[in-house]
Order: structure tokens, then C-alpha cells, then sequence
């Protein structure tokens, strides 16, 4: 592999990756002025078919990128992932203006990433089983309710309303959230739940809000002890050539619909990039799509951002857009802590 012909290949991909058309020596000397003749292209791209870089859907039409080929693509952009990888400024404020609440971030990341790639996006939430209560704070509301809110040392945010005794005041409720954070901050949800279980039998004016602190710590306990995954976006392979064919769409959907198969591949990435291409995906319903993956911090744990794609996806600027949103991910929840 010389430069030229990784110059020929990379003007294939980029072609490919635009069009879904396969490309022919002509289409790459009157778009690229690469200063050969169109038969010594020709000769390339044989040598690159050759190589295994290449295919060629029929004898008559021009060539298409090969898993071989996309790998190298990636692997390349991946080395210079600093370089290359810098904030893409619009991902983020599109992001941040779609984001309005932090306990909202999974889904609204899953939805921002389906837009701006028109592509299927996957967001992996970890089970977090130490998770830990920081802050309890109960806010008066009209009518006899009051907002509970539960923040944890991951940065996540919980909330409720409930139903409270007209004999707290808002001098009251602020007395028994400074008290029980006192007493819960630091406790895993757990040990929360447990130690709500022990004053159920107590009854009085602070009841309510003590069952409703136990069932919201529940809640908690629950979405903490397992991964959780959002998917968005499902429908847009509807919008690529490949998937016109009805079949080929309907087992892309039925892939989708099985968010444990999806969770068993992803589960353990551990890089900050992953890309599976073709075959490397384990799924045979879509093998000759690809699936990108970053991961962000969460506390002492990492969750995952995902795209899901045709094989040509534009891969430089699927990367931007995920890194953009995972370091954001990442510093939104750090500043919780």
C-alpha cells in the first residue's frame, strides 16, 4: 500500500460514503486531481481489489470499499483522534439546548445523537450498585404537595412529587430535609430503603414524606442495580439505499427491537472509541452495518454513547459528534459531584 493508492482509496470512501453509488476510475480523475491518467487509476484500483481493499459489486460497475478498506480508514482516523477529534461547536450547543434536566441527560443525548446523525444512536446508563445519596431536599408546593428531589454522588437527579400533611410548612419540610440528609447522605440507595423501612411504623405528620423518600430511594435502587439502554432514531435506516428492500429493513429493526443483544456487545467497552464494522458486529441480521461507540464518565463508573449505521457511514464526522457530546456528558455530570 503506497500513497497513492491510499489516496485512491480514501477518495473511494469518500465518494462511496456520499453517494452509495460504486465508484469508477472516471468518477475519481474528474473529481480529484490526483495528476495520473484514468487507466493508471484503473490499474490501482485492480491492485486494491487485489489487496482485498476493494470489491466490485458486477463486472461492469466501478468498485466498493471492502470491511478491509473501512477498517484501515478508521484505525487511521482513530491514531489521530487528537488532531482530528476537536470540538464540533454546533453538536454542542444543540445538545445543551435540548437538555433540560440533568436526571434527562441518557435520553435527551440518544435523541440529540439520532438528529444530528440521522442514524440510530444507543446511550448505555451503568448499573451503579453503590450509588449514594448526597442531598435530600423537599420543596413546598401548592395544594398540600411538596418536591422531592435526591441527588447521588454520580451527579444523577431524582425527583417526585407527594402529598403531605397541611401541617408542614415550608419551615417544616426544609427542617426534615436538612435532617435527613443528614442521616442518609453518604448511604448507598440501599441502605436508604432499609433504614426507611425501619421508621415505616412511626406515622405522624413526617409519614408521607418519609414513605415517599422510601419508594423514590426503591425507584433508585432498581434503575442502579442493572445497564440501562436508550435507543433513538431506529427508523432513519429507512432513509439509506441499502435498506430499501423491505427484508433487509424489517431484520435491521428486529435487531433493534432486542436491546439485550445490543447491550451484550456494547457491555464491555472499555476504550474511550470503539468501532465494529460488518462481521466484527456479531449480528448476522446486520452485518454489513457498523456501530461506534464512546464512552463517558459517570462517576467512578463509564456509560457508552452509540451510533448504528450503514457500513459507509461518514465515519470522521460521526466521530466528532460523539466525542463532542460524550465530553459533555462527562463534565455536565462531574459538576454534580
Amino acid at each position: 500500500m503506497d500513497d497513492r493508492k491510499r489516496r485512491i482509496l480514501d477518495f473511494i470512501i469518500q465518494d462511496y460514503v456520499a453517494t452509495a453509488v460504486p465508484v469508477g476510475s472516471r468518477t475519481i480523475t474528474r473529481k480529484y486531481d490526483i495528476g495520473v491518467s484514468p487507466a493508471t487509476i484503473r490499474n490501482e484500483m485492480s491492485d486494491l481489489e487485489a489487496l482485498g481493499y476493494l470489491d466490485q459489486p458486477h463486472v461492469s460497475a466501478g468498485r466498493v470499499p471492502s470491511v478491509k478498506a473501512y477498517r484501515l480508514y478508521v484505525d487511521d482516523l482513530i491514531a489521530r483522534a487528537d488532531s482530528l477529534l476537536a470540538p464540533d461547536e454546533e453538536a454542542w450547543r444543540y445538545f445543551a439546548g435540548r437538555l433540560t434536566q440533568l436526571e434527562d441527560a441518557a435520553q435527551c443525548a440518544a435523541k440529540a445523537l439520532s438528529e444530528l446523525t440521522r442514524m440510530t444512536s444507543v446511550v448505555m446508563m451503568p448499573s451503579q450498585p453503590d450509588m449514594r445519596i448526597t442531598t435530600l431536599q423537599l420543596v413546598p408546593m401548592p395544594k398540600g404537595a411538596a418536591l422531592l428531589v435526591m441527588v447521588t454522588d454520580s451527579g444523577l437527579v431524582r425527583e417526585t412529587v407527594l402529598r403531605v400533611s397541611d401541617s408542614l410548612d415550608a419551615d417544616a419540610l426544609y427542617a426534615i430535609s436538612r435532617s435527613m440528609t443528614e442521616t442518609l447522605s453518604g448511604r448507598s440507595v440501599l441502605e436508604v430503603q432499609h433504614m426507611l423501612d425501619a421508621f415505616a411504623a412511626r406515622g405522624g405528620a413526617q409519614q408521607r414524606v418519609l414513605d415517599g423518600i422510601r419508594e423514590l430511594a426503591s425507584q433508585m435502587a432498581r434503575q442502579a442495580s442493572e445497564d440501562t439502554v436508550f435507543l433513538e432514531g431506529t427508523h432513519n435506516i429507512l432513509n439509506f439505499p441499502e435498506y430499501a428492500e423491505v427484508s433487509k429493513a424489517r431484520s435491521f429493526l428486529s435487531v433493534m427491537e432486542d436491546r439485550k443483544r445490543l447491550l451484550g456487545i456494547i457491555r464491555g467497552d472499555q476504550e474511550l472509541i470503539t468501532v465494529r464494522i460488518g462481521q466484527e458486529l456479531t449480528l448476522p441480521e446486520i452485518d454489513d452495518c457498523s456501530l461506534i461507540t464512546v464512552r463517558f464518565e459517570l462517576g467512578a463508573y463509564h456509560g457508552l454513547l452509540g451510533v448504528i449505521g450503514p457500513m459507509r457511514m461518514p465515519y470522521r464526522q460521526t466521530l466528532r459528534t460523539l466525542t463532542t457530546i460524550s465530553r459533555s456528558l462527562t463534565d455536565m455530570f462531574a459538576s454534580e459531584e
